[in-house]
C-alpha cells in the first residue's frame, strides 16, 4: 500500500446540499477532503479520508485565526479550494435589516476572499492548483426581493473575474459555477422554493458533476464560467 498522501481539497459548507454532494463526488474519485463548517458536532460524511473545522464563516476574526492554524497544520497537498458556503435573506429592501445585509456579504462574499487570500500563497508555491467559487443565476441578473443576496453574488462574480487575470501565470486557475435553483434545504427558510418536477430544479449532483469537469480539465484550460439551469424554471409558495 503507497503511504503517498491522496491530493486534498478544502471545502466550505461541506455538510448540506451542494457542498455535501461535492463532498461525496470527490471522495468517490479519491480525494481527501477538509470541510468548513457551522456545525462540527454533527458528521454527516463520515468516511476516513474527510474531516472538518467548526467556523462561522461570517465572524471574519474568527474565520481568519481558523484558516491560520489549519495552514500551519497542513500536510496534503492541495488540488483545490471550493468557496462554497452561503446563506439567502430574500425580501424587499426595506424589509431587511443592516444586521441582514450584514450577514450575507460577510457570508457570501468576504468569507470567500478571506478564505481565498490565506490559501492563495500556498497554491502559488506549489505552482498548481484551482480555486473555484460557486456562483448563482443570481450573478447574472438582479430580480426582484434578491437586492442584498444578487450583490453578494455579483460580488463574487467579479472577484473571480479579478482573480483569473492575477493567477494565470502562476498555473492556478480561476472558475466560476453559477447554479440556478438547486433543490436543497437552502430554501427551508425562505418563502419560496422550486416546483416539484424534477425539471424545475437542478439537482445537486449536478453541480457536483460541474466541479468535477472543472478539475478534471487540462491543466492548460481553464472553465472560466460554468451557467447550470433548470430545464423549466418555476417557482412556488413554500407550505413550510
Amino acid at each position: 500500500m503507497s503511504n503517498e498522501r491522496k491530493p486534498l481539497i478544502v471545502i466550505s459548507g461541506s455538510s448540506s446540499g451542494i457542498g455535501l454532494a461535492m463532498t461525496r463526488e470527490m471522495l468517490g474519485r479519491g480525494y481527501a477532503v477538509l470541510g468548513l463548517v457551522r456545525n462540527a458536532s454533527i458528521d454527516v460524511v463520515q468516511h476516513p479520508d474527510y474531516r472538518q473545522q467548526q467556523v462561522d464563516m461570517a465572524d471574519s476574526n474568527e474565520l481568519q485565526s481558523v484558516i491560520a492554524e489549519i495552514l500551519k497544520t497542513l500536510a496534503d497537498p492541495v488540488r483545490a479550494l471550493v468557496n462554497n458556503a452561503g446563506i439567502g435573506r430574500m425580501g424587499y429592501l426595506e424589509q431587511l435589516s443592516v444586521s441582514d445585509l450584514r450577514l450575507v456579504m460577510d457570508t457570501n462574499f468576504l468569507s470567500h476572499a478571506i478564505v481565498t487570500r490565506a490559501f492563495l500563497p500556498l497554491l502559488k508555491r506549489q505552482g498548481y492548483g484551482d480555486i473555484v467559487f460557486i456562483g448563482s443565476e443570481a450573478a447574472l441578473s438582479g430580480s426582484r426581493q434578491g437586492s442584498i443576496y444578487c450583490a453578494s453574488k455579483f460580488a463574487i462574480r467579479g472577484f473571480a473575474q479579478a482573480l483569473r487575470e492575477e493567477c494565470g501565470k502562476s498555473n492556478v486557475r480561476i472558475s466560476l459555477i453559477n447554479p440556478g435553483a438547486v433543490r436543497t434545504p437552502f430554501f427551508h427558510d425562505l418563502h419560496f422554493e422550486p416546483g416539484e418536477g424534477e425539471d424545475n430544479a437542478i439537482a445537486p449532483e449536478d453541480v457536483a458533476n460541474a466541479l468535477a469537469m472543472v478539475l478534471e480539465a487540462r491543466p492548460g484550460t481553464v472553465l472560466d464560467e460554468i451557467n447550470l439551469s433548470p430545464l423549466n424554471q418555476v417557482w412556488v409558495k413554500s407550505g413550510r
